[in-house]
């Protein structure tokens, strides 16, 4: 079973720096972590190798420093790693992540699953998971807390049966293979990596793609091929200070009535 898992390496929560003139997250030379929902999408790959057999291929967009990320991913029990980087994603929104990974994934070709974290920490979207299956023309399945079933075939009729967590519960869908899939955090519980992983993944050479070597139009990569742009990015101002008001309940409700009425509050 060929896997194709899809992470990103975010800043750490308190190394959060912004670039006044792009308004988009400075990545290079910030400390950064794999985007934690991204753990669980590792964890589920290397634990269907595990039952089937197969390859788990992990892929990030980003910057050279990315590719730290790929080694901890390796080091945990994925195979292989594919590192796309070049200026010209610098500032991708969802629209332009998601289209360069579909093409990164097209150049991979063999597949049967592609799983994602549910949303990365950074943008909170939840939105390049889809945006890579539709793409590729692919079914997806979002939010999966369970993999019921699934059943690689070389002949077409393989299937993938999941639960999708809801507000008010759980939906069962079932879809054909290939699909992708985007993982919540109560799908599994992430392995830490060994020591024979960790010598494996200092060792391993990280293949990189540039824009030049995937058939993408560059006029619809990084900031330039971006729908969605942040015009500004500012810190909001400081509310005004309440008031308490105190008495007897029906003397409050009076009071407060008349501040409302007056636009005070």
């Amino acid at each position: 079973m060929d896997i194709i898992v899809c992470i990103k390496q975010v800043p750490d929560t308190t190394d959060v720096r912004i670039d006044p003139e792009t308004n988009t997250l400075v990545r290079e030379g910030v400390s950064c972590i794999i985007n934690p929902f991204d753990m669980y999408a590792i964890e589920e790959g290397i634990r269907l190798k595990e039952r089937f057999g197969g390859k788990v291929i992990v892929i990030t967009m980003g910057p050279p420093q990315a590719e730290d990320a790929l080694r901890e991913a390796i080091s945990l029990g994925a195979d292989d790693g594919i590192l796309i980087t070049d200026r010209l994603f610098a500032g991708s929104d969802t629209w332009a992540t998601s289209y360069t990974l579909a093409g990164a994934i097209r150049k991979i070709q063999r597949y049967d699953l592609i799983i994602c974290g549910k949303q990365a920490i950074d943008g909170d979207t939840a939105q390049v998971g889809p945006g890579i299956s539709a793409h590729l023309d692919i079914p997806q399945i979002t939010y999966v807390k369970k993999i019921e079933e699934i059943k690689p075939s070389d002949n077409g009729s393989g299937f993938i049966r999941a639960e999708r967590m809801t507000e008010e519960g759980y939906e069962i869908i079932e879809s054909p293979l290939p699909c992708l899939i985007t993982v919540v955090k109560e799908i599994n519980e992430p392995r830490l990596p060994s020591l024979k992983g960790k010598m494996r993944a200092k060792k391993i050479e990280i293949t990189k793609w540039a824009a030049s070597d995937l058939d993408l139009d560059q006029n619809l990569l990084g900031l330039k091929g971006s729908p969605t742009k942040v015009v500004k990015i500012f810190t909001p101002a400081p509310r005004k200070k309440g008031q308490i008001l105190e008495g007897d309940p029906k003397e409050v409700v009076e009071k407060l009535l008349a501040l409302l009425k007056n636009d005070i509050i």
